[in-house]
């Protein structure tokens, strides 16, 4: 089936060096997945936690889904990610050891499952992110005038 992608949390890779990346599926209630069928998901400020031997999401925002029964679901609840134990602890231990972060960057469905790709990331300081800028500024450059000299 593929792959279709829901929401990117553009800001994770700028303000956090990303150093490993994790797949994980995420438990949903059926009006969440009707909702994010529809695209509307928010990563920003979204973090994933570990409690009590388990991986949460927390501050993921998934509007209601307006035709819901009963009103649908808690835009802002906490939801579970399904990861193995091992992975966890693991995970877990690095972000307790080494003071990183672990963030959601992208949110996608895979052969009809939703799946969260996770980063786990060291906050970067702020002459890290101008450099980041700089750099991509000098890339568009160097692009522009590539596709400028094919042209001629």
């Amino acid at each position: 089936m593929g792959t279709k992608k829901i929401a990117t949390n553009r800001r994770a890779r700028f303000n956090y060096e990303i150093s490993e990346t994790y797949e994980a599926g995420i438990v949903l209630l059926g009006s969440e997945v009707k909702s994010l069928r529809a695209g509307h998901a928010d990563l920003k400020d979204s973090y994933a936690a570990v409690h009590g031997g388990e991986m949460w999401l927390v501050g993921l925002r998934i509007s209601p889904y307006e035709y819901a029964r009963d009103g649908g679901h808690d835009p802002e609840r906490e939801r579970k990610l399904l990861l193995h134990k091992r992975e966890i602890e693991k995970i877990g231990a690095k972000i307790a050891e080494k003071g990183l972060s672990l963030l959601p960057l992208n949110l996608y469905f895979k052969d009809g499952k939703v799946k969260v790709e996770l980063g786990l990331g060291k906050g970067k300081v702020q002459r890290d992110k101008r450099e980041t800028l700089r750099r991509r500024q000098a890339d568009r450059e160097m692009e522009r005038a590539m596709r400028h000299r094919s042209l001629e």
